[in-house]
């Protein structure tokens, strides 16, 4: 009996001490973000990205942490080269980045704007294989003429997909925190099933409906990085918006809050640190741009799922070109068809696209330009080309239109290209070039505004969505001619084809 009160007044005073120390109080979590991932498989001949290799890094710190928690913010099931061909007679559409997903347990994505690139029923379907939770504030699925939510149909319930989502975390130590997201989608693509609410006004009204249930809001967006920034201004409570829609990593801090954006195609991914004083109500943010390449290893599930789907892919492209792998061009250097360059910069691959367009009208034109959102290999490429290449580089395709256009307009088109640098907008050019005070030129000369010129554009730039004064409906346009389905130009890889094996 004389043992007992020392050791009882140590194990108050150990208690005591337990609950006094600070870091009990402070809860670790952690969140891996991902966006804009169109291919599955590692790039430039394995050197980057790679779906296995995210997988086996997430699986990595959930041993360490189990707190951990995986996003997609946006633009996933297209467009790919894979998600072109058929399979049992149907296209696959981003089936195979789905079934990935599932298997690396995503916790939460949203919609991109390519999402709804898909017809209604495609989009339907991939929502229905799909085993991750969806989240949007600020779309809508016009049905019957009404703006209902869109939903997960599963054969025995129907999941919708609610404005914003709530995690519970616990902690070894009794911490209990609940943290909830957020998530808007830039209205970029109109569809007739799809509605889009205002970005701003409905994030206002999802976070005031989350406040006060959760501790802390998180955003999960698909938004260009000034909409990110202004959502941030009107919503400064909000520490951190994971994002999509650049295509390249940035950290962009708003006030005592910030953006972050991964590199597209998983060539790297966001690790945030994030550490809650559960007393005092703190949060600090960690956040680390982690390089996936060669040196990670796969996850063997996760792995043998891209496998099947590279396989698929092989095969059944020889169905649509006799030797994909032939080579019909050879270049000096390597092409660069990585984002970056492709919307910034006029590269050597967007010579050799527009070269070719002009050519498919048997250089009858006096220029021509695509955007650079159209080049969605993201990858440097051999010098030695061949005609997957070629899919692989333009998988949406489209046809290539002879248009006269008005200087005036042509030289609007080209200062909104160079204001749009960063982005999908940003022109690929051919025969056109900047002088040194920044005037246009074709050919050298300086471009007249009253002078009519013939150029060929990327049948996408005339629908105005990257370009919104671009239609054939605006006055500066006099004339479009859309190529037959037996002319050169009415698949823009092909007139690519055609053009590099020409010059051989």
């Amino acid at each position: 009996m004389k043992n007992f009160f020392p050791v009882l007044i140590l194990t108050i005073a150990l208690f005591f001490s337990c609950k006094e120390n600070p870091e009990n109080d402070i809860i670790t979590f952690k969140f891996i973000q991902v966006n804009d991932v169109y291919e599955i498989a590692p790039l430039s001949g394995g050197k980057y990205g790679g779906m296995a290799r995210v997988a086996h890094v997430s699986d990595s710190i959930k041993k360490e942490n189990p707190n951990t928690f995986m996003f997609m913010a946006g633009d996933f099931v297209n467009p790919s080269l894979l998600g072109t061909i058929k399979v049992d007679g149907e296209r696959i559409y981003g089936k195979q980045m789905v079934e990935v997903m599932n298997a690396m347990n995503f916790d939460l994505v949203t919609f991109g704007n390519h999402e709804f690139d898909l017809k209604e029923k495609h989009l339907q379907k991939r929502l229905n294989e799909s085993t991750f939770p969806w989240m949007s504030a600020n779309t809508r699925h016009i049905i019957n003429g009404k703006n209902e939510l869109f939903a997960v149909q599963k054969e025995k319930d129907t999941i919708s997909v609610s404005d914003t989502f709530k995690i519970t975390i616990n902690d070894s130590n009794g911490n209990q925190i609940n943290i909830g997201f957020l998530g808007v989608t830039i209205p970029s693509n109109p569809k007739d099933y799809v509605y889009y609410g205002d970005m701003y006004s409905e994030s206002k009204r999802a976070y005031n409906e989350l406040k006060n249930e959760v501790d802390i809001v998180f955003g999960l967006t698909h938004l260009e990085i000034e909409q990110d920034t202004e959502l941030l201004k009107q919503i400064p409570e909000i520490p951190l918006i994971m994002g999509g829609h650049e295509h390249n990593a940035m950290s962009v801090p708003v006030g005592n809050s910030k953006v972050t954006k991964a590199d597209a195609n998983a060539k790297t991914i966001y690790i945030h640190t994030l550490s809650y004083n559960t007393k005092t109500k703190e949060l600090k943010i960690d956040s680390e741009l982690f390089f996936i390449d060669d040196k990670i290893a796969s996850e063997p599930k996760v792995e043998a799922i891209v496998n099947k789907w590279v396989s698929i892919l092989d095969l059944k492209i020889k169905e649509v070109i006799e030797d994909p792998n032939e080579v019909i061009y050879s270049a000096d250097t390597p092409l660069d068809g990585t984002d970056s360059a492709s919307r910034s910069i006029q590269t050597n691959l967007g010579d050799i696209i527009t070269e070719a367009m002009a050519w498919s009208y048997n250089n009858e034109v006096d220029a021509a330009i695509v955007n650079g959102g159209s080049i969605r290999i993201d990858d440097m490429l051999p010098p030695d080309l061949s005609s997957l290449d070629v899919f692989r580089i333009l998988p949406f395709g489209g046809g290539i239109l002879k248009v006269d256009i008005k200087g005036k307009l042509l030289k609007e088109v080209l200062d909104f290209g160079k204001s749009k640098r960063g982005t999908g907008a940003y022109l690929q050019r051919y025969n056109i070039t900047e002088g040194p005070k920044g005037e246009w030129l074709i050919g050298g000369k300086k471009i007249r505004n009253i002078k009519t010129y013939t150029i060929a554009f990327s049948d996408f730039l005339l629908k105005g969505y990257d370009i919104p004064f671009l239609t054939s409906e605006n006055k500066g346009i006099k004339k479009v001619y859309t190529p037959t389905d037996d002319e050169v130009a009415h698949d823009i890889r092909k007139a690519i084809i055609l053009y590099l094996k020409s010059k051989k």
